[in-house]
């Protein structure tokens, strides 16, 4: 009997799929305009080879509308983290497949070691875990992207240290953006130097390209960066004094962000110990609560 259901469900799963591939999803017309116009998520890291789980799982699975639905959901933390939708996509469905098999091959066990079990509490165990490993690679997505979004903070803050200073010694706004980026290195000053790049040749002001890449990006400060230097205008230093305080801010921000990190860390770390001495008052008053109660 339960052969009988492994198997049915591997059947359905791979008739889904081969319906799937057969009748995929045709794109909308403005999904295929954005498409020529969206951010390549790969830029990050630079190129990278499809695994053979992502080839056969993630990119049919990606032609069928699935990477838009996800891309429309989470596409900042894609973006950020310089993952693909097919990869996702391919961890998901191995995730939930885990989780979907993992109480049958159990009972099966159990089976073969002469263990009879009744088959309805594992059919809802199926179901729970292949939900829940499902929800598994998108609750890591953003977890990483959380990691990286501190990080480019971090390097956000740093940068605006740069164009304050080289504004206080004279420098043009576009100057001391420019030359302020080349100045750092890692991803996150990469993507700084590649949005003013694009808005330079878009003809847009350096502070339309910060914007946009952290509305890319998911770096609110970076909007917030733009709104308030367009408000302070052309002045030098009225521009200095905005950089300035939102560098202090980012700083303020990510203090408070590694103070709160920290507590948790601590409470996390009391934990068990209270359950130790939890255990150890149950052990020591056990004897005379059962001696008590057999007394009576």
């Amino acid at each position: 009997m339960t052969v009988a259901i492994l198997l049915g469900i591997a059947g359905g799963i791979g008739v889904a799929v081969l319906i799937s591939g057969l009748l995929p999803q045709r794109p909308a017309l403005a999904t295929a305009l954005a498409q020529l116009h969206r951010p390549r998520s790969s830029r990050l890291d630079g190129p990278q080879d499809a695994s053979l789980l992502v080839r056969v799982v993630g990119q049919p699975l990606a032609r069928t509308g699935l990477a838009a639905r996800l891309a429309s959901r989470v596409g900042a933390d894609l973006r950020v983290t310089g993952r693909r939708p097919d990869e996702v996509l391919a961890k998901q469905a191995l995730c939930g497949l885990v989780g979907l098999l993992w109480a049958p091959a159990t009972v099966s066990l159990m089976a073969l070691g002469g263990v009879s079990t009744s088959l309805i509490l594992p059919l809802w165990c199926s179901l729970a875990l292949g939900l829940a490993g499902a929800f598994v690679p998108l609750l890591s997505l953003r977890v990483a992207a959380a990691e990286r979004r501190r990080a480019f903070r971090h390097a956000f803050s740093c940068y605006l240290d740069l164009v304050a200073v080289r504004l206080a010694g004279g420098a043009g706004v576009e100057s001391a953006l420019s030359s302020s980026a080349q100045a750092g290195q890692g991803w996150a000053f990469a993507e700084i130097r590649q949005a003013l790049a694009e808005a330079r040749l878009m003809g847009e002001p350096p502070w339309t390209g910060l914007a946009r890449l952290g509305t890319e990006l998911g770096v609110s400060e970076l909007g917030e960066l733009a709104a308030s230097v367009t408000l302070a205008g052309d002045e030098g230093a009225r521009v200095r004094g905005s950089i300035a305080a939102k560098a202090r801010s980012i700083r303020t921000r990510g203090l408070a962000d590694a103070e709160s990190a920290a507590q948790s860390a601590s409470e996390r770390m009391s934990l068990p110990i209270v359950l130790l001495m939890l255990g150890f008052v149950v052990f020591l008053g056990y004897p005379a609560v059962m001696q008590v109660l057999t007394g009576l």
